[in-house]
């Protein structure tokens, strides 16, 4: 089963990538747990509950306030019940016009081919110097 579920999580990725939100929100059940790293700049409503709660909360505000705002996957491992991806974000942040390369690290739960709970971990001090917050 978590070879199907390596299969769910790179298609989110791409789909995700290719701009394609209906195909990530389809990806999540009803009833996801999403959660930003602690400090992360968008941690001020974890958890976010259900995909619409993810669409407004995470995605909407990376959009917004990101120019070419881009998820560089590195690996994808298997660990069992659980999908972990090493990557790094990308893009600019339009407030300040600084770059970002900040590393990341996503953990993905899912049952019944549906991702149930999200948790990232990232660099949350490389993300508030380039978002001139320190």
């Amino acid at each position: 089963m978590s070879e199907a579920h390596v299969r769910v999580v790179r298609g989110i990725y791409e789909a995700f990538g290719r701009g394609d939100v209906p195909a990530v929100l389809g990806a999540f059940s009803a009833e996801i747990v999403w959660n930003e790293a602690e400090n992360f700049r968008y941690a001020d409503k974890n958890p976010y509950v259900g995909p619409e709660a993810v669409l407004h909360g995470v995605f909407a505000r990376c959009v917004g306030e990101w120019d070419g705002f881009a998820v560089d996957v590195g690996e994808v491992l298997d660990a069992g019940d659980a999908v972990v991806v090493l990557g790094r974000y990308k893009g600019t942040f339009k407030g300040t016009g600084r770059p970002q390369h900040t590393q990341f690290v996503h953990v993905w739960r899912l049952e019944g081919g549906k991702v149930t709970r999200f948790q990232q971990y990232a660099d949350t001090l490389q993300v508030a110097r380039v978002c001139g917050t320190v």
